[in-house]
Formats: C-alpha cells, sequence, structure tokens
C-alpha cells in the first residue's frame, strides 16, 4: 500500500498538525507571558535603581558616577532649563550642554538599547537614568529561537512516533485485509480474526464477521431457490424437447426445427443455472476415453454451421458432457458475436501434453474495458446471459486445464480451451487407461 493511502499515515499527519498548532498556540502564550513578566522585572529594576540615586542625591550623597548608580547604570543630572549639570562618566560629553534625550523611553548607548526613567530633585531639576536592556533582548532571543526548534522538531518526531503507534494500534486491521483478500466466495466463508482488545478496531471486525455470516446465508438461500427453480424448470424442458426433436423429424417444418433448437438453447441454460447453484466444489467429472470425432458430431449438432479444423481423428480423456457444455457455450457465444452472415471456427490441436480447442469468430472482438471479467457470471459481451464463459472456465478447472481469452490477430474474438494430455504407456508397464465410451472414473 503507498504511504499517501494508508491510514496509519493520515492519522499520524492528523496528530502531527493538531500538535503543531497546540505547541504553536501554547508556546506563544507562554513566551507572551514569559516576556511580559521579564519585561515587568526589567521595568521594576530600572524603577528601583532611578528610586535608590534619587534618594541617594537627596539624602547628600552626590556622587553620580559611584556607587549609588551601580554598574552599567547610565545616569545624568538636568536642570530646570534642561542643561546637563552633571553625568556618569561614559557620558561626560554631554556635560554643561542641553539634554540630549528629551522625552525618549528608549535610548542607544555605547551599542546597546537602554530604558530610561526619570525622577524629581525638588529644586535641583531631574534626575535621569538609563538601564541598558541586553539581558532582556538576549532572552526574548533565546525565548524566540526556543520555540521556533520546538514547530520545527516536534512535527517529525510527532510524525514518526504516530506512524509506529499508528501501525501497532492498527496492525489487527491489517491482518484482516490480508485475510479477506485470501477469501473464496466460491466457498464457505470464513470469519476474520479479533484482536485480544475490545477496541473500536475489534468492533469493526465483529460487525465485519457478522456480515460475512449473513452474506453467507443469503448466498445459500439464493443458491436452494436457484435449483429449485431449474429442477421445476427441467422436467417440462425435457419433455419439449423430445416432443420437438421427433416433430422436427416427421415433418421437417423449419419452424418446428427453429423451436427445437431452442428447447436446446434453453436446456443449456438451465444447466449452466444449475451448475451457479450448485457451486465449483459439488461438480462431479465422469471421465471417459472418447472419439474426438464423436465430440465433433455433438457440436455439430448443437451448434450447426461451425466449420471444424485440426486433427479430429484422436482419443480424448474428458467428460463428454460437461466438455460439450464447456465448447458449446463458446461456440453459441461466438455465434452470437458472428451473427448469421458470420464464421465459427473450431480448432483441435494435440501435443504429447495437452489437447487444445480454439474457437474462433468474425465478430467484432471482446470489448477491452471487460478483460478477465469477462468469465464473471451474468458479465456478458455479447448479449448472453453471462453465464456460459463462467461455466466454461470452471469446466476447464475440473479437467485440470485453463480457458483464456483475447482478440484474434486477423480480428474477432478468440477463445483457448487447454486440457491435459493423455499419455499411454505399454500394456505391461501401465493398466490400460480405459476403453473408447467407457467411464475411468467419478471423483
Amino acid at each position: 500500500m503507498a504511504w499517501r493511502h494508508s491510514l496509519r499515515f493520515r492519522l499520524a499527519l492528523v496528530y502531527t498538525l493538531v500538535a503543531l498548532a497546540l505547541i504553536t498556540v501554547i508556546g506563544l502564550g507562554v513566551m507572551t507571558l514569559l516576556l511580559r513578566q521579564m519585561d515587568a522585572q526589567f521595568q521594576t529594576r530600572l524603577d528601583e535603581r532611578a528610586d535608590t540615586l534619587a534618594e541617594a542625591w537627596l539624602g547628600g550623597q552626590q556622587g553620580l558616577g559611584k556607587t549609588p548608580g551601580g554598574a552599567g547604570t547610565y545616569t545624568m543630572i538636568v536642570d530646570e532649563d534642561g542643561q546637563v549639570l552633571a553625568a556618569t562618566p561614559s557620558l561626560r560629553q554631554y556635560e554643561k550642554a542641553p539634554f540630549p534625550f528629551e522625552g525618549q523611553r528608549t535610548v542607544q548607548l555605547g551599542g546597546s538599547s537602554a530604558r530610561t526613567a526619570t525622577r524629581k530633585l525638588g529644586g535641583f531639576g531631574t534626575l535621569w537614568v538609563a538601564l541598558p536592556e541586553d539581558d532582556l533582548v538576549a532572552a526574548r532571543q533565546s525565548a524566540t529561537n526556543a520555540l521556533l526548534l520546538a514547530l520545527l522538531v516536534t512535527p517529525v518526531l510527532m510524525l514518526v512516533v504516530g506512524w509506529g503507534v499508528g501501525r501497532r494500534a492498527l496492525a489487527g486491521l491489517g491482518e484482516a485485509a490480508d485475510l479477506a483478500d485470501h477469501i473464496d466466495p466460491t466457498r464457505s466463508v470464513a470469519t476474520l480474526p479479533l484482536p485480544a482488545r475490545e477496541d473500536e478496531v475489534h468492533r469493526l471486525l465483529a460487525a465485519l464477521n457478522r456480515l460475512l455470516v449473513r452474506i453467507e446465508a443469503v448466498q445459500a438461500r439464493e443458491k436452494q431457490l436457484l435449483g429449485q427453480i431449474v429442477h421445476e424448470l427441467g422436467a417440462p424442458l425435457t419433455v419439449l424437447k423430445a416432443s420437438l426433436a421427433r416433430a422436427a423429424d416427421r415433418t421437417r417444418d423449419p419452424e418446428v426445427v427453429r423451436a427445437a433448437l431452442v428447447t436446446d438453447e434453453l436446456t443449456f441454460t438451465t444447466q449452466d443455472l444449475m451448475q451457479l447453484a450448485r457451486g465449483h466444489l459439488e461438480m462431479k467429472v465422469a471421465w471417459h476415453f472418447i472419439p474426438a470425432s464423436a465430440l465433433r458430431g455433438r457440436l455439430d449438432r448443437l451448434v450447426p454451421g461451425t466449420s471444424f479444423a485440426g486433427d479430429w481423428g484422436g482419443m480424448l480423456l474428458c467428460d463428454p458432457d460437461r466438455l460439450t457444455q464447456a465448447l458449446r457455450n463458446l461456440l453459441a457465444n461466438a455465434r452470437r458475436a458472428a451473427g448469421p452472415e458470420g464464421t465459427v471456427s473450431l480448432t483441435l490441436e494435440e501435443t504429447a501434453d495437452h489437447v487444445t480447442f480454439t474457437v474462433r469468430d468474425s465478430g467484432p472482438g471482446l470489448p477491452p474495458e471487460l478483460g478477465e471479467r469477462i468469465f464473471e457470471p451474468f458479465v456478458s459481451g455479447s448479449g448472453s446471459s453471462g453465464l456460459g464463459l463462467s461455466v466454461a472456465r470452471q469446466i476447464a478447472a475440473l479437467h485440470g486445464g485453463t480457458l483464456t481469452a483475447g482478440n484474434a490477430p486477423g480480428g474477432g474474438a478468440q477463445f483457448v480451451l487447454t486440457l491435459p494430455g493423455v499419455a499411454l504407456g505399454d500394456e505391461e508397464d501401465e493398466e490400460p487407461a480405459g476403453q473408447p465410451g467407457t467411464a475411468l472414473s467419478a471423483p
């Protein structure tokens, strides 16, 4: 399964996006709160420094560049006229000059940003204090980098962890899907194994098992009903077929002959329906060793207008009735596709390993969109019931052979039915394979 179609990947991706959104919102909220607290603490520190210096000045301690200011603090005394009376050593260039930072909340000093505060000194003027914001800026940058790192690393970790956790949590679904792919609908419907933990996966698989049981019960009822219908049709069709055959022999009326052919068609259709109702496993094969020419004669009567090619002088090991049914279905479909004016041919080729029957017609060929679906029941490309090809493939499989479909190189459809060849040894080494026209076995 491609990763983009995986439920585990989609769940992991959803959880990752949700986690990313939560981390972004929570991280921004925490960082904003933290920075506000740091800013408030910095402002408190600045105010305390300004209050301490103002008290020291008013108390007679007028050494602005020394102990009261502390390291990293800028101070100046501004008189009532806006002239700088005194300043810390790093700001001596501003003494005896107009105060340059009037009304500025933040100033640049020594290449760094500094926040300012002022205090009144009574009749002496104003105390101006500036405190560098280097630590505050560094803290802001560190918090921003931490948030960006979390936003980059967390999605990757969440995706990997989510993929692993999802793979383990949904392992039961994967195993159930693998088992469901191997369920043979022609056999008894198998149930899916349930995980030990009764979670949502357990509930889903349990519901699927109940559905499979209901499907099997419905299929059984349908097969039973279909078998009863076919059984009820079989007896009247047999009588009708015999009566029309005798009437056709006596009168040679074309309409009666045509009606007899229609009863043959209905008889084979009921056989197909019966085989569909019984299923592949209930079919039996009665093996006979018969001349190929006998099979050819039966097919020639059932599907008039068929041209035969190849070597029909050998012997065949098969169930004559079922092989006739399979080939007749193929020839009838070919006749429908070719139309009254078209051609239908059956070629027999025999080797030491295989016996091959090839049916060709001059019709439009098989629809390419059907592919192997043409062998499914009730799927038809020629307007028939769609049972014939499905039954023919089942019969080929019962004989240990295969049935394939395609389009002939010269146009038209081509069906190839291949059976295992018959290898007979010397009489003193092996038991006789059987006499022509006698049953060998009925497994």
